[in-house]
């Protein structure tokens, strides 16, 4: 089925189509439910929730963009609100520490995008939801400030926090690698 056909099933409620689209998109949206929300059971909820959306909203598709994006968008914005229910979005205000490392670009050439994903699942929840917010869906720091209702300058000093204690641990895993390698030898 063609994207168009696809797009027209679940206008006209066909449940093959339905089911389609939600196999066509199901995985990829999981990942992007999962880089929010902690417990995967949790952005399955989230997911679901989201999906009810797609198909409720789908007439305000206007195939303007793609549709993975449209979705995409929805599935966002259902799991920031998930988190604001649960009142698990903490953003730290306090300054701290900002020097950047300098072996950080040698240590990020050397992590698998996997591991990249399990130490960005590890941020703070404030952190990690800007960082998600602005470095993967591409939102601007207006954006996010206007969906997360915070200062421009609370988006920005997130995004410079969650960058720093990413690399503070790319950098360690990447040393306990090496201390691994050499005691192997």
């Amino acid at each position: 089925m063609t994207e168009q056909e696809l797009i027209q099933g679940c206008r006209a409620k066909h449940p093959q189509a339905q089911r389609e689209l939600f196999q066509r998109y199901n995985s990829r949206m999981m990942a992007v439910c999962v880089r929010y929300i902690d417990d995967r059971a949790r952005a399955q909820d989230v997911l679901q929730e989201g999906f009810i959306k797609v198909f409720s909203n789908i007439n305000a598709f206007k195939s303007q963009g793609s549709l993975e994006g449209w979705i995409r968008r929805i599935m966002v914005t259902t799991a920031l609100k998930a988190l604001r229910k649960h009142q698990e979005l903490r953003l730290d205000e306090q300054s701290g520490d900002f020097e950047l490392h300098p072996d950080f670009d040698f240590a990020l050439d050397k992590i698998s995008e996997k591991e990249l994903l399990q130490i960005i699942a590890k941020l703070p929840s404030g952190y990690r939801t800007v960082f998600n917010l602005y470095v993967l869906e591409g939102y601007s720091h207006q954006e996010i400030a206007a969906e997360l209702q915070i200062a421009e300058s609370t988006s920005r000093s997130q995004l410079l926090k969650a960058r720093l204690q990413l690399q503070k641990s790319i950098i360690a895993a990447q040393q306990m690698a090496e201390k691994t390698i050499l005691k192997g030898k």
